[in-house]
């Protein structure tokens, strides 16, 4: 669907926030929660995107690529919550238990051998700037220049990072490996 097939009335809005919803609401809510590690709040902040969306339609239909543009407030609003006070009370309260239960839940993994799920933990576990490439580069399909442009960091920048992402990945799958994986 094309945003061009929408007039500016409320139920072309209605509608094409619908069907931005249906088709970026899962890709947001897991970006986000890359970020803020938590379900709830991640979903909270897809919420205000789409917000921000219905609010500014007559701007956001003037957006060349919809799909980056949404990538950057998702991002941009996940950081906002990384900075607020919620992190401090609730994230805080959520790396202590989750330093508690590590152990057992690391062992899970290793266990099922599930590589998919280890490889998710090990992705989680990376600095934000190279998870942030990562996640948009392998899983989203992004291109190196979309990344940039949502990220508004050098085309070259987003090479490195991806780079010194996969070398980071690299090093604690073996890690984990020699551990007895």
């Amino acid at each position: 669907m094309v945003m061009d097939d929408f007039a500016s009335s409320d139920i072309a809005r209605s509608e094409w926030l619908t069907h931005l919803m249906n088709t970026y609401g899962d890709r947001l809510t897991k970006l986000a929660y890359m970020y803020v590690k938590d379900v709830g709040k991640a979903q909270e902040i897809v919420q205000d995107v789409f917000v921000t969306c219905y609010e500014q339609y007559e701007k956001v239909l003037q957006i060349e690529k919809i799909k980056p543009w949404l990538y950057r407030v998702t991002i941009n609003r996940s950081k906002d919550v990384l900075r607020s006070s919620w992190v401090k009370r609730v994230l805080l309260h959520n790396t202590l238990a989750h330093e508690q239960i590590t152990s057992n839940l690391t062992e899970e993994i290793i266990l099922q051998n599930d590589e998919k799920t280890t490889l998710f933990h090990i992705i989680l576990s990376l600095p934000v700037k190279y998870r942030e490439v990562i996640l948009l580069f392998y899983y989203e399909d992004c291109s190196i220049d979309d990344i940039a442009n949502t990220l508004k960091v050098n085309s070259n920048t987003i090479k490195s990072r991806l780079k010194r992402g996969r070398s980071l990945l690299e090093k604690r799958w073996k890690e984990l490996d020699e551990d007895g994986r």
